[in-house]
């Protein structure tokens, strides 16, 4: 169940390198800073029939991956969803390494880029007023 429908979707990566887990640190801030409601794309990767059915709910939809095998679009594709925003995040310099932590920075860069480019109205109103 949507907790705010008037909120875009967002799904993040959260494989096991660095890049992953900055997408998932940005879409899990946006998340609770009630700037979008992340949903799970395992589950819609996954066939999970809720999953899907939120996937496929028309609400706007913001993919964050970390690097260019972008399995967050893919996973949607794979049930008909095109994000309204898609965003690779080697294509805004961050750099995909293995057994090493995201560098915070680049987290808070990323979360205001992500931020700024919501869709909606609404959701920039609400940005106005809070920090990075």
């Amino acid at each position: 169940m949507a907790r705010n429908p008037d909120l875009p979707l967002v799904y993040s990566c959260s494989g096991c390198s660095s890049a992953a887990q900055l997408a998932n640190a940005v879409a899990v801030r946006l998340d609770r800073r009630g700037h979008a409601e992340m949903s799970c794309i395992a589950g819609v990767g996954g066939d999970v029939r809720s999953l899907v059915r939120t996937a496929q709910s028309g609400r706007p939809i913001v993919a964050i991956d970390g690097c260019a095998l972008a399995c967050v679009r893919n996973c949607l594709a794979r049930q008909g969803v095109t994000p309204t925003v898609h965003h690779e995040l080697g294509q805004v310099g961050v750099r995909k390494r293995y057994g090493a932590d995201f560098d915070p920075a680049d987290a808070d860069r990323v979360f205001q880029l992500v931020r700024d480019g919501l869709p909606g109205a609404a959701i920039r109103a609400v940005m106005e007023d809070e920090p990075a």
